[in-house]
């Protein structure tokens, strides 16, 4: 096949799982994860049953590929403003502030049912850990620097910084989370801790 060809069905293919996940993911928000069919992704999606099943077996397949894509997006974006930042202190500031934001945004977008389905599932392990790898990185250079604590291994203060930053959840207002990170940053600063 020419490439153009091959070129033009792999474009045909991706938009058709694009629109698959998202219209999924709409429908689950609207309707609920038991309540949603392949039939009513179909139509929303504008594919043919036939088609969607080339593409995925069920439900539970479409949601799991969403989620994944959604990960992948968010851990792409704290690379992004980790990369754009200058400091060490600054990388570790925006990460955080950009991860509390996040967490705000996916809690409120889904249901307790929705959400639990898809934290029980293997590929949320790997990408917690890539998480508080990238944040246990932040926090190791930001020693190193002199701008944080250096008497707490970096891998425990990761830890403080996800379980903190994860009430942002809750939180009703973009001030508010960002009360919620200068209260997490400022447990971090050297002038805090005492010698023991």
């Amino acid at each position: 096949m020419p490439k153009l060809w091959n070129e033009t069905i792999a474009a045909h293919r991706r938009e058709v799982r694009e629109a698959t996940l998202d219209a999924t993911a709409a429908l689950v928000a609207e309707h609920g994860l038991r309540a949603v069919t392949m039939s009513q992704v179909a139509e929303k999606a504008g594919i043919g049953r036939a088609t969607l099943y080339k593409y995925f077996p069920d439900i539970e397949t479409i949601l799991r590929a969403w989620h994944e894509r959604q990960i992948s997006a968010h851990l792409d974006q704290l690379a992004r403003v980790r990369d754009d930042a200058g400091s060490p202190a600054e990388r570790l500031d925006v990460v955080l502030r950009a991860y509390a934001h996040i967490s705000h945004g996916t809690r409120r977008h889904h249901s307790s049912e929705l959400a639990a389905f898809l934290h029980r599932d293997e590929q949320i392990i790997g990408a917690q850990r890539q998480l508080r790898d990238l944040i246990r990185d932040l926090l190791a250079e930001a020693a190193a620097a002199g701008d944080v604590r250096d008497d707490v291994a970096p891998e425990e203060l990761a830890g403080y910084c996800l379980h903190a930053l994860a009430a942002a959840g809750d939180l009703s207002s973009p001030k508010a989370i960002d009360r919620l990170v200068a209260v997490t940053l400022a447990g971090l600063h050297p002038r805090h801790h005492k010698a023991t």
